[in-house]
């Protein structure tokens, strides 16, 4: 797990990830118990959520956490 002082972690919350770069974040963050991010789920969850997106389809994760991490546990990757 990365560790960050408070300043860091709350610069990190707020900055735009690309979905790449956030499905690598977001699984080294995300306690062992929860389902890992895969970049299909991610992009059904934008398809699903288009309001939670800008033009610039970047990830935050303070908006984009909390909301994955429910839809997660429901969503099921057919492969």
């Amino acid at each position: 797990m990365v560790k960050f002082n408070y300043k860091q972690e709350q610069e990190v919350n707020f900055v735009g990830k690309t979905l790449t770069d956030f499905v690598d974040y977001y699984n080294q963050n995300i306690p062992p118990v929860f389902p890992r991010a895969t970049a299909k789920a991610l992009e059904k969850f934008q398809t699903d959520h288009p309001g939670l997106f800008d033009d610039s389809k970047l990830w935050t994760i303070d908006k984009h956490r909390r909301r994955l991490m429910d839809w997660l546990q429901s969503y099921q990757e057919t492969v």
